[in-house]
């Protein structure tokens, strides 16, 4: 998997964020600080969803 970090995982080195990968209509979830640990990974609707809740500054879960 191709792992990323957000662009505003400033300060530091960077490592106190997480990371996502594209996988097949999936969106795979990590920390960056323990890479090699467990992952998460959501339907690419459901993580979108939240994103665009965090964005638009929503502090409860999306629906679903």
């Amino acid at each position: 998997m191709n792992w990323q970090k957000s662009t505003y995982s400033g300060g530091g080195d960077g490592d106190a964020c997480v990371e996502i990968a594209t996988a097949v209509a999936r969106i795979a979830v990590r920390d960056s600080k323990a890479p090699t640990r467990a992952t998460l990974s959501f339907p690419a609707s459901a993580f979108a969803a939240l994103v665009d809740h965090l964005k638009a500054g929503d502090p409860a879960l999306p629906p679903g």
